[in-house]
């Protein structure tokens, strides 16, 4: 990977012939239900100085987190993916020594469960799906939270379980912007944040009038919560394309952070992703 300027730590891709992306079928994801492939992203993301980026999954389905290590294996600008498998299978080892023995398999930073949309509420708080996650730990892969607010205190509970995990918080853990009362968003990042193993990404926060100045806010409970050193940059391409152009999200997170000093805005934009998902 070159010397870095901007690490994404959070993009997608689908072609939508492969497989069924029923989430697609919401009219307000209109502008991105289309083939959305890594050459695509290529170019716009180098046109926005990205020097390596984190592929992340979509669907639960090992398949696409098999093809996704071969895209890591075919194109040299993805540092890292996020895959999924069932944490909660008992053969859970033997599908990370398969996926790690796969075409790109080094390219393994982590797994990510869709726990947000998952019918048990109180899935993070298995006893079978912290086993998955210790055994994570042990493998010196990350796991993203991907969650709605109200679950931030049993991700807060679960982090404090497993201290060997590194959990990586996505979008800001989707606050209520505009929309809603933030105080318990708020009150629920904060009690994430004090715990040493998580950090949090400036990420799937673009949508149709959403400027620097109406983030603000929330970018600065994140800042002060969890720091810059533990902040990473995440573009949620192609779904930043709701609020615009990958080029105008770039720019609003750099808007976001430009009272930082020149180390710390480093460590938004590149440090921190390349050391918890051990990228090279």
């Amino acid at each position: 990977m070159r010397s870095p300027s901007r690490i994404d730590a959070h993009h997608h891709v689908w072609e939508l012939a492969r497989r069924p992306h029923r989430w697609l079928e919401d009219p307000a994801l209109a502008p991105v239900r289309a083939d959305c492939t890594p050459a695509a992203y290529a170019v716009e993301a180098a046109a926005a100085g990205v020097s390596g980026a984190v592929l992340v999954q979509v669907l639960h389905d090992p398949a696409e987190t098999r093809e996704f290590l071969a895209v890591a294996a075919a194109w040299p600008l993805v540092a890292g993916v996020v895959g999924w498998a069932d944490l909660a299978a008992p053969d859970l080892a033997g599908e990370l020594d398969a996926l790690a023995a796969a075409p790109g398999g080094g390219r393994l930073a982590g797994l990510r469960h869709l726990a947000f949309a998952d019918p048990d509420p109180r899935w993070l708080g298995r006893d079978d799906v912290r086993r998955g996650l210790a055994l994570l730990g042990r493998r010196g892969l990350a796991y993203d939270l991907v969650i709605g607010p109200h679950q931030l205190p049993l991700a807060a509970a679960t982090a404090r379980a497993l201290p060997g995990v590194a959990f990586v918080l996505d979008h800001l853990g989707n606050p209520p912007v505009g929309n809603g009362d933030p105080r318990p968003w708020a009150d629920g990042l904060r009690e994430l944040a004090r715990l040493p193993n998580v950090t949090c990404k400036l990420s799937g926060l673009a949508r149709p009038g959403r400027d620097a100045a109406l983030l603000r806010p929330y970018a600065e409970v994140a800042l002060d919560a969890f720091g810059p050193d533990r902040l990473m940059y995440g573009s949620d391409w192609p779904l930043c394309l709701l609020g615009g152009s990958y080029a105008a999200w770039a720019g609003t997170v750099d808007a976001l952070i430009a009272t930082l000093s020149p180390d710390e805005r480093a460590a938004v934009l590149h440090r921190t992703a390349t050391a918890v998902y051990h990228l090279t």
